[in-house]
C-alpha cells in the first residue's frame, strides 16, 4: 500500500460506498444469477464431482463455516470443505502438505501477505484473474499485478475495551496509550507467531515507534493469546480491560450484549488486506476458481456482513457500529515490509515477552 502513511481520501474514496456511513440490518436477498463464466465453472465442477478444500485464516470459525455453507447452497453439488486456523498454522499445514507432496488445499486464504510472496516465488500458485475482480472496490484490486493472488477480505485492527471497566473517554485514544502504567495487568494482545493480523500490527508498531514500544508494553504485563480474536474472549471475561483487537469480531460480540467497545486510534487504524489464491496442481481447478469468484461475489459479502465482517464490495451495506473508513485515518505497512518484518518481529517478540 503506502508504507504506513495514512491512506488518502482519493485512494479510499471508493470505500465510502461500502455503506459504513449508513449501517443497517442486512435484508435477506436472493443470490444473483450466475454469469456465463460462473455457469461454465459450475457445470464443469459438478460434472467432475469436484469439491474445494479451503485453508482459511481470514475469519473466525463461525464466519468461515457460514461462508462454506453459503457456497454449498449457491452451487448445489459442489461443496466447500472449510479448514479454519490461524494464519501461521494454516501456512505450516500447507508447507507440510507440499513437503509430503500431498495436494490437500485447493484455495489458500491467509492474513499474512508474505505467505503469498513466498508461494509465488516458489511457483506454488496458479495464475487466475477472477471475473469478479472488476466488481470489488477499485483500490483493493491488483494486490498482485501478475494475478496469482487477490484481495478477498479486509479488516481492521483497533483498540477494543471492556465497557464495564472502562469509559470510552477514559480508554486509550492512541496506540501509545496502551503503554501507560495505569494499564498494567489490564492489556491483552495476540501473538505474531500465530496470527497474521497480530504480525502485521507488530510490524506497523515497530515501524512507527521502534521496538522500544514493545519493551515498554512488556512492562504492563499483557495477557497474550494466539489469534487476535483471543483478545475479545479475554475482554469479555473481564480478565483484561483493553487490547489491540479486531474491529469486526469485537463489534459482533458487542451486538450480542457483551460489554465491549472499540476506539479508532488517533494515530491510525490498521487496515488489513487479506488475499486468496489457488494452489498450483489442484485436482479441483473448476471448483477452486468458482470458489474464488464466490468470495468476491455479493452473496459472500452478505454472509460476511451478517457475521460482522468488513467486505470488499461497495454494493452491500455493512454492519451496525462500524465507521466509514473513508473518514478514518488508515495505515498499513507495505507488502515488502510485512513479508520481511513478520519473521523478524516473531523472534524479537519471543526475546521480549518470553513466549
Amino acid at each position: 500500500m503506502n508504507g504506513g502513511r495514512p491512506l488518502g481520501r482519493r485512494a479510499f474514496g471508493a470505500l465510502a460506498g461500502l455503506g459504513l456511513a449508513a449501517p443497517g440490518l442486512l435484508r435477506a436477498q436472493t443470490p444473483p444469477e450466475m454469469t456465463r463464466h460462473e455457469r461454465a465453472l459450475y457445470e464443469a465442477a459438478r460434472s467432475r464431482n469436484e469439491q474445494v478444500t479451503w485453508y482459511v485464516a481470514h475469519y473466525n470459525s463461525e464466519t468461515a463455516e457460514a461462508l462454506g455453507r453459503a457456497f454449498d447452497e449457491t452451487y448445489p453439488g459442489v461443496q466447500a470443505r472449510v479448514v479454519r486456523t490461524t494464519a501461521q498454522v494454516a501456512y505450516q499445514r500447507l508447507t507440510q502438505d507440499m513437503r509430503a507432496r500431498v495436494q490437500n488445499c485447493d484455495v489458500f486464504s491467509s492474513t499474512d501477505v508474505g505467505h503469498y510472496v513466498r508461494l509465488k516465488a516458489d511457483e506454488r500458485l496458479e495464475k487466475y484473474v477472477p471475473e469478479r475482480t472488476s466488481e470489488i472496490i477499485e483500490s483493493l484490486r491488483g494486490i498482485d499485478p501478475d494475478g496469482f493472488y487477490h484481495t478477498t477480505s479486509i479488516g481492521t485492527v483497533l483498540i477494543n475495551y471492556n465497557t464495564d471497566r472502562v469509559k470510552p473517554e477514559e480508554g486509550p485514544q492512541k496506540w501509545t496509550d496502551l503503554l501507560d502504567p495505569k494499564w498494567q495487568n489490564r492489556v491483552t494482545v495476540g501473538h505474531p507467531g500465530f496470527s497474521g493480523y497480530v504480525g502485521t500490527w507488530v510490524v506497523l508498531m515497530r515501524k512507527l515507534y521502534g521496538w522500544d514500544y514493545f519493551r515498554r508494553l512488556e512492562r504492563n504485563k499483557p495477557q497474550i493469546g494466539r489469534s487476535i480474536n483471543d483478545t475479545v474472549t479475554m475482554l469479555n471475561s473481564g480478565e483484561r480491560w483493553v487490547g489491540a483487537g479486531p474491529g469486526a469480531t469485537t463489534l459482533r460480540s458487542a451486538s450480542r450484549g457483551n460489554p465491549l467497545g472499540v476506539i479508532y486510534p488517533e494515530d491510525g487504524t490498521l487496515l488489513m488486506i487479506s488475499p486468496s489464491a489457488i494452489m498450483k496442481g489442484t485436482r479441483n481447478p473448476n471448483a477452486a476458481r468458482l470458489f474464488v469468484e464466490f468470495l468476491m461475489g455479493r452473496r459472500a459479502s452478505e454472509v460476511q456482513v451478517q457475521n460482522f465482517s468488513e467486505i470488499v464490495r461497495s454494493d452491500v451495506p455493512l454492519f451496525p457500529g462500524a465507521r466509514n473508513l473513508a473518514e478514518v485515518k488508515l495505515i498499513r505497512p507495505t507488502t515488502e515490509e510485512i513479508e520481511q518484518g513478520i519473521p523478524e518481529v516473531k523472534e524479537l517478540w519471543r526475546e521480549t515477552f518470553g513466549v
